[in-house]
């Protein structure tokens, strides 16, 4: 009798076990039986780096109402989709970025620009502005009420630039000619902050997430000073080489700010030693208005006057995502949500312009698989992110004319600077001119 051989397969090695489930693979991950392995994971990781910019559309949605230039921007902090802007019509418009729709508005809540907002406790909205009122209003209602009246009316003696609520407690600060600490429930300042040798105007002025008795403020004098509400004084300042225009404490590192300079840079200092900068960022090709941490603390987003939106990862001084449109003017607050999903940007056309967080990121539904998916892309592009090809497609950024034109300028009179500098040096006595760096020009001086 033949005996034959039959070569027998358990179903469950290759069927799948439930209606609609994937079918099941059997994968040899030994490399040595895979002499292909590395130029098949590279060329995986060439075509993920190539679908993220084939699907980066950042852009979602423009909300308009305003028929002036946005001047700033803020979010509640208790949730994730309500956005107040001011504008320089004077006024105030609550936004829902949910439902890309408003949900309440303000007509001329000021006189002149609204130049400062931010949210109190529940749903109140505190707002400045150039008419030197600040004044408290109820958002609460879903209702349009353009004509509303505010809970209360604080008056100083200047134009107020800046305004910013205490984390915890019912205080508020502002930014005029002095830093002035308010309370809600009275109607004249209980203390005035300046630094004794100093008459500049203050500009900008923002309360230390951690630590709710610090704040710091900018100003004129291209300064950024540090004060405790505990001693009722300034506590330290330094003197910059040029004016910065807006500041921002990180949420997860205390000690840590931003400054957004004037000189096209971005700086951010240890606030225990100002001697020098942390880390220096560069790309904008114009001054940097606006800076925002993300929650997460792990990248921010500014804005310029370059017309451009650029997404910055922490410690990462170069190649920040660039976000722009050919209506989008001048780029005068940018902030992130609070979910960090979301960056919202106000320019100087009007409108207040929402994109994503990361550019590729598909919203909606999710399904286990897709993530599975995207999360093995990105863990390729990451691990072959010093490819020469695949660093390349992932870094490039096509950028309108006029800011290429304005960066490639930029390249060349910063390297004819450096070799001026280069050859001064040559051309001297020796130990007469030593290099300094980079770091170490941006503060001229310390003042305590």
């Amino acid at each position: 009798m033949v005996k034959i051989s039959v070569l027998q397969h358990a179903p469950s090695a290759h069927l799948p076990t439930r209606p609609g489930d994937p079918t099941p693979t059997s994968r040899n991950l030994d490399p040595l039986m895979h002499p292909f392995a590395r130029a098949r994971e590279r060329m995986r990781a060439l075509n993920a780096a190539k679908m993220d910019r084939m699907f980066a559309k950042p852009f979602i949605a423009s909300l308009e109402g305003h028929i002036d230039a946005v001047e700033v921007l803020c979010k509640k902090p208790s949730t994730v989709n309500t956005v107040a802007s001011g504008s320089w019509d004077g006024g105030v418009i609550v936004h829902n970025i949910a439902e890309q729709k408003h949900s309440h508005r303000i007509q001329g809540a000021h006189q002149g620009k609204v130049s400062g907002l931010c949210f109190a406790d529940g749903d109140r909205l505190l707002s400045c502005g150039v008419d030197c009122n600040i004044k408290l209003w109820d958002v609460s209602s879903q209702k349009d009420v353009s004509q509303q009246k505010p809970l209360n009316v604080f008056v100083g003696k200047s134009p107020f630039n800046s305004i910013d609520h205490h984390r915890s407690d019912g205080l508020f600060a502002t930014a005029s000619n002095t830093v002035q600490i308010w309370d809600e429930t009275k109607n004249a300042a209980i203390s005035n902050l300046t630094f004794p040798t100093a008459t500049e105007i203050v500009t900008s002025v923002r309360f230390n997430l951690a630590e709710t008795s610090v704040l710091g403020s900018i100003g004129s004098e291209r300064s950024f000073t540090l004060y405790d509400i505990r001693t009722g004084k300034a506590e330290r300042r330094v003197i910059m080489q040029m004016r910065s225009n807006a500041l921002s404490w990180s949420p997860t590192f205390p000690t840590s700010v931003l400054l957004a300079s004037e000189d096209h840079n971005l700086y951010t200092f240890d606030v225990r030693n100002l001697t020098s900068p942390t880390h220096v960022y560069k790309a904008h090709v114009a001054p940097v208005m606006s800076c925002d941490w993300s929650p997460t603390g792990l990248e921010f987003v500014s804005g310029g006057w370059d017309r451009t939106v650029r997404i910055w990862k922490e410690g990462r001084g170069t190649n920040p995502e660039v976000y722009h449109t050919k209506r989008m003017q001048r780029v005068s607050s940018s902030i992130f949500t609070t979910d960090a999903r979301f960056v919202l940007s106000g320019s100087d056309d009007g409108n207040v312009r929402i994109w994503k967080a990361k550019a590729s990121e598909k919203l909606g539904i999710v399904t286990a698989r897709e993530r599975a998916a995207i999360e093995y892309r990105d863990s390729l592009k990451e691990r072959w992110k010093h490819d020469h090809d695949v660093g390349k497609i992932s870094r490039t950024r096509h950028l309108p004319k006029p800011v290429h034109q304005a960066a490639r300028l930029k390249r060349t009179m910063l390297d004819a600077q450096r070799v001026k500098e280069e050859r001064r040096r040559r051309h001297t006595r020796a130990g007469e001119s030593k290099p300094k760096a980079e770091r170490k020009k941006i503060v001229l001086a310390e003042q305590t």
